[in-house]
């Protein structure tokens, strides 16, 4: 099969999901706390200076992320919402994840540490920040001992980069998380704050890596969380 004959196949589905990501509509925080902020969380993955402004994996698609992601946090925190969570990629020199990334975000390096706009915050210090050494926020950090700890949490409002890969890997632990508990509880995901990076086919077979199209797999992850169970909105208002 080539290019044009799967075009073709798939056109319908591809018309759905483009449709759907378009008629995306945003959610009320009011909704969402239902008077009960104490039982929300809001968990921000990767927003580091390594994927947004240096570093070989930085993207301004990601670092267009930090203004409306450090917006929802004080518009959370003006709701009376507590839990601030931050996961962030903190690696040693030799992480064996090297071998399928560039070298990136190594432990007491600038890369590793969040973005200043988020430190910025006057309620930066109650953030919990969970250093983690792959794609998975919960797998070998101390995050799965807070949500033991944290049983009245049921909401949680996911964030961050990227859409494929790290924030992919936190919503969907936290609904699979859930349902081995037999545990009902609500992942949010509001599109205006979740992006991954682009690198077309010409420059990734210039520079010896995988392509990856930002726009495509960005959509396509949006709907694969959608589809277990993740409320993607396009935005929190």
């Amino acid at each position: 099969m080539n290019s044009e004959q799967f075009i073709t196949q798939s056109k319908p589905f591809i018309d759905y999901i483009l449709t759907w990501k378009d008629g995306l509509t945003p959610l009320p925080l009011s909704e969402i706390i239902a008077t009960q902020p104490h039982k929300v969380a809001v968990v921000s993955v990767d927003i580091i200076n390594g994927f947004c402004y240096e570093g070989p994996l930085a993207s301004p698609r990601v670092a267009s992320l930090v203004e409306p992601i450090a917006a929802l946090f004080e518009q959370t925190h003006a709701a009376e919402i507590r839990h601030f969570i931050l996961t962030q990629d903190t690696h040693p020199a030799d992480a064996v994840e090297f071998a399928n990334f560039p070298p990136h975000c190594i432990r007491d390096t600038s890369e590793s540490e969040a973005v200043d706009r988020f430190k910025q915050l006057s309620f930066f210090n109650e953030f919990k920040i969970f250093p983690k050494q792959s794609l998975n926020s919960i797998i070998g950090t101390d995050f799965g001992g807070w949500l033991e700890a944290h049983p009245e949490v049921d909401t949680f409002i996911t964030v961050g980069d990227c859409t494929d890969l790290c924030t992919h890997q936190l919503a969907m632990h936290l609904k699979l998380r859930a349902n081995v508990l037999n545990q009902k509880i609500r992942v949010i995901l509001p599109v205006n704050c979740v992006d991954t990076y682009d690198l077309p086919v010409a420059i990734a077979q210039e520079i010896g890596a995988l392509p990856h199209d930002g726009e495509f797999l960005h959509t396509i992850f949006l709907y694969h969380m959608r589809l277990n169970g993740v409320e993607v909105v396009s935005e929190i208002v």
